[in-house]
């Protein structure tokens, strides 16, 4: 290729530098003038590949939805269970989805794949369609919610988290710590164990599917 030369813009392109930027900074950060600049092209050369803002969105949720593992496995559990630890494995690398997944109007073909092979995992298991539909809604439920959280506590190891309890440890006044003693052991053993958002999330995802298998066998 001639030196000065930019490679051939395409729609992959397009989508990888958006979702790269809002990896990085956020989905705010992201606008078709701030993206074009980073490509080197002019915004109008963008919307040969994406027509709008909102379809730029669909591309990059549609490419989180592509690195989540369909549901497979001996057994039905295990199959969920693998399938939730990927979704949120997905929304660890890429925090500003979270709450987007399913709020797209126009879904993409991995965003219907994902949901076909979820649906289908259960069917095929032998589960009605109404109890597939509500074990889909709290395993996706339970997955965003504690995605959710996990952007936004102010810390992100065991050990960080041990230093933020044992801070709000030490400047709880003695008269709340005597009011609300429940509370302060929380607070306590956070400060001696810390929160393991790994541990949490695969203990809460098995009582969810306990849950599922007492009920639904």
């Amino acid at each position: 290729m001639p030196e000065g030369t930019r490679p051939r813009l395409t729609r992959d392109a397009v989508l990888q530098r958006a979702l790269e930027r809002a990896d990085a900074a956020g989905l705010d950060s992201l606008t078709m003038r701030s993206l074009a600049a980073e490509l080197g092209v002019v915004p109008m050369a963008l919307y040969k590949h994406v027509a709008s803002k909102d379809e730029l969105v669909d591309g990059m949720v549609d490419r989180v939805w592509a690195e989540v593992e369909p549901p497979t496995g001996p057994t039905w559990r295990a199959a969920m269970r693998a399938r939730a630890v990927s979704l949120r494995s997905a929304l660890l690398r890429h925090p500003w989805a979270v709450g987007l997944l399913e709020s797209r109007m126009s879904p993409g073909p991995a965003n219907l794949a994902a949901h076909d092979a979820m649906m289908g995992c259960l069917r095929e298991a032998g589960f009605p369609f109404r109890t597939t539909v509500h074990v889909t809604s709290v395993l996706d439920a339970y997955v965003y919610g504690f995605a959710l959280q996990e952007k936004t506590l102010p810390f992100d190891s065991a050990a960080e988290s041990g230093a933020v309890a044992a801070e709000k440890e030490r400047s709880v006044p003695p008269e709340l710590a005597q009011r609300f003693p429940y509370l302060l052991e929380v607070v306590a053993e956070l400060a001696r164990a810390g929160y393991d958002y790994d541990e949490e999330f695969a203990t809460g995802l098995d009582l969810i599917l306990d849950g599922v298998e007492r009920r639904w066998p």
